[in-house]
């Protein structure tokens, strides 16, 4: 009986567990800082492999173009820093020591 009673509250106490949404594995979205590419040009691309590096070439950003990059919030891959290209609105791939001049615009 007393054994009954005790498998009856465990089931009772994971029976909440089991509803409980689950958490996402996604981040919140964080709005990229504003900087510059400061290099004369710099090669966007669309994606990065890890195994291949950078690829799918878009376009190539010149000095001075407004794109975004938060340093500590968006990845950086073997110095391929995620990078919003505020032109065209869209995210791609620049070499991290091309991006500078945050926050002044």
């Amino acid at each position: 009986m007393r054994a009954r009673r005790l498998a009856a509250l465990g089931a009772a106490a994971v029976a909440p567990l089991i509803a409980l949404p689950t958490a996402s594995a996604q981040a919140d979205p964080v709005v990229p800082d504003h900087a510059v590419i400061v290099c004369q040009s710099a090669s966007f691309y669309a994606n990065y492999d890890s195994s291949s590096g950078p690829v799918g070439l878009k376009r190539t950003l010149t000095y001075g173009n407004k794109v975004g990059h938060t340093r500590g919030a968006h990845p950086v891959y073997n110095g391929w820093a995620a990078t919003f290209d505020f032109g065209p609105n869209d995210w791609g791939y620049v070499r991290a020591e091309c991006l500078g001049g945050y926050g002044s615009w």
